[in-house]
């Protein structure tokens, strides 16, 4: 169970799917290193994890590692795709492989994070 905006929370049972894309493998001079995939469940959710580790992390965890996950509702993907310019018949996965990796998965974040489409966000810190 995690606590998602103060409240408790646990997901439907779902296992991971592969494929398993990489957005962001990102290793910096101060030694942190910051790495977001993307997948998808067996209840069709998108799944987009994050997991920071390193001095970025001093405001939120004191052991130097953070770990965020995000999903969309399987209703919610179409419209994402529309949203990241993506066509009707576009794969997600694909098409976030294609356009939003490396630096292009912070805009992939913000789009995530200030968008119209409801994402569910837990978060770990230790």
């Amino acid at each position: 169970m995690a606590y998602v905006s103060g409240r408790a929370w646990a997901a439907p049972a779902a296992e991971r799917l592969e494929p398993t894309v990489t957005l962001r493998d990102e290793k910096r001079a101060d030694g942190s290193h910051l790495g977001l995939w993307a997948y998808l469940d067996t209840v069709g959710r998108l799944h987009v994890d994050g997991q920071d580790l390193g001095p970025v992390t001093r405001s939120v965890s004191g052991d130097g590692e953070y770990e965020y996950f995000k999903m969309v509702a399987k209703e919610d993907i179409q419209r994402l795709i529309e949203l990241l310019g993506g066509k009707p018949e576009d794969d997600i996965l694909g098409l976030l492989q294609r356009n939003w990796t490396g630096d292009r998965s912070y805009d992939l974040e913000e789009i995530l994070r200030e968008g119209p489409i409801e994402v569910e966000l837990a978060t770990w810190g230790g």
